[in-house]
């Protein structure tokens, strides 16, 4: 059956990942169950168990705002989740300083290689606007204080550390700011921490990553046309739909150093990948590199057809429509195949447009990701299967628009890197076992944030309140993500 696999050479090294094999010995039995007792339409239990709100009661000084202490320029690297989060630190940075906050510059990152500017993913003037009673925001720094430093280079920047405290910004940038007039920040990734943050200042992070970022119309426009089409394709399951964030990208098996097929091609390819990306990084003298206790440990990413494993085995039947959000997937040709055997209903940005439709944003990472978070946003069950940028802000903004649960599938990694590895396993039992994960997952929904943990991951209790459970509220319809996304 899965004899492509065999001529492919695939799972032929001894280092090479064994699920293949299980899903061969698991496939017959995955067919042949016809439980339809769960599905897409009734995959939360607990969605309902309690009830959180959006709850930002920042009110505007009747004043309105302080004389500014001066203009901070900020520049925003890595993908668009990344400069997303460095966004939202930049309004929080300017509002602790009482500063004018320039529109970020977007940094031309290596990996994304995406030159679109700020005004291109996002709605500058809403942005502007949303947040004028909080922070003032100009779209650039004004000619005249330019000219008093003859050009950007001369501005002083400051080299901020990960997770700086507001203490930093208020001892160590706002003298400078005061003197100058004008400071910088670059780079400017996750450079303000989360703890010990005024409240009003974690509600302004909040109010800017959920309402003032919004995509620019030529972005929305399209996304919301893939979400129409995609409720259309879910129609026999009451518009529902379950969508997948795929990292398994060229660049991300590369960075992972975890071995899949274990033949020599495959090596060639992923050391070729690393170098490109990350010269010399993985070939440095001392440098240890373990594949098989990078995948025990559950830090390999997982394959389309471990994805697919792990969503029969949840119980998810095989007419569940699938949306798939992801790059260009490595060797899709060959490794979708299994994903399709066990989906057939899988759809994609390049399935739902047409050519036409999807041209603009071709050369454009971060747009493309754009229409990949929008259809993520709204679907009944997000699938995370690797951490990073992309899930953290997603999941945030889930449990933001829907009473606080994340309708999350985040599959236990290590757990399931055991179940992989044993070709003899029944289905009883790999399928009771990911039964288990998922009731976990939708149990934990519902998580606050805790010391350390990111705002925009965790919104409650910072930015969301708790309304009381009643019979009232629980047999209440669960928040529709269409209108308020």
């Amino acid at each position: 059956m899965l004899r492509w696999m065999r001529e492919e050479g695939w799972g032929v090294s001894a280092d090479a990942e064994r699920s293949p094999e299980v899903f061969e010995h698991l496939w017959p039995a995955m067919q042949a169950d016809n439980d339809t007792s769960f599905g897409v339409e009734k995959a939360w239990e607990y969605a309902e168990k309690a009830r959180w709100r959006a709850c930002l009661s920042r009110e505007p000084d009747a004043e309105g705002l302080p004389e500014s202490n001066g203009y901070i320029l900020v520049e925003a690297n890595g993908g668009l989740n990344q400069q997303r989060s460095s966004i939202c630190n930049a309004v929080a940075i300017a509002y602790l300083l009482n500063a004018t906050l320039v529109i970020p510059h977007f940094h031309l990152n290596s990996v994304w290689q995406d030159n679109s500017k700020f005004g291109d993913i996002f709605d500058e003037k809403y942005f502007i606007e949303t947040l004028a009673e909080d922070v003032r925001v100009v779209r650039k720094l004004p000619d005249e204080v330019l000219e008093t430093f003859g050009n950007m280079s001369n501005i002083y920047k400051f080299k901020v550390q990960a997770w700086a405290p507001a203490s930093f910004y208020l001892e160590k940038v706002k003298p400078k700011l005061l003197e100058s007039g004008v400071v910088r920040f670059s780079p400017f990734a996750n450079r303000l921490g989360f703890d010990k943050i005024p409240p009003k200042v974690q509600q302004l992070r909040c109010k800017t990553n959920f309402d003032a970022l919004r995509f620019a119309k030529p972005i929305s426009s399209v996304a919301d046309v893939l979400v129409k089409r995609m409720k259309e394709k879910s129609a026999s399951h009451g518009g529902k739909y379950i969508a997948i964030h795929l990292r398994f990208e060229e660049d991300m098996i590369a960075f992972s150093c975890c071995i899949y097929d274990g033949g020599e091609e495959e090596k060639r390819e992923m050391d070729k990948a690393r170098e490109r990306s990350w010269r010399g990084k993985f070939t440095k003298a001392g440098r240890i590199v373990d594949p098989e206790a990078n995948r025990v440990d559950g830090q390999c990413p997982l394959t389309p057809l471990e994805v697919g494993m792990v969503l029969r085995g949840m119980g998810f039947r095989n007419t569940t429509p699938i949306y798939i959000a992801a790059g260009k997937i490595f060797k899709s040709e060959r490794t979708m195949m299994p994903l399709r055997q066990m989906f057939p209903y899988l759809e994609t940005k390049e399935t739902l447009l047409s050519p036409e439709e999807l041209a603009p944003f071709k050369k454009h990472s971060s747009r493309m990701a754009a229409l990949d978070y929008t259809v993520c946003l709204h679907s009944e069950v997000f699938v995370s299967t690797k951490g990073g940028n992309f899930p953290q802000i997603l999941v945030g903004h889930r449990r933001y628009l829907n009473h606080g649960h994340s309708k999350t599938v985040r599959p236990d990694t290590r757990k399931l890197a055991v179940l992989l590895d044993d070709p003899k396993i029944s289905w009883t039992d790999f399928s009771g076992q990911l039964h288990d994960m998922r009731l976990h997952g939708d149990m934990k929904g519902h998580e606050l944030r805790k010391p350390n943990a990111s705002i925009y991951k965790f919104p409650a209790p910072d930015c969301m309140c708790e309304d009381p459970v009643s019979d009232d509220n629980l047999s209440g319809e669960t928040t529709n993500l269409e209108e308020l996304g």
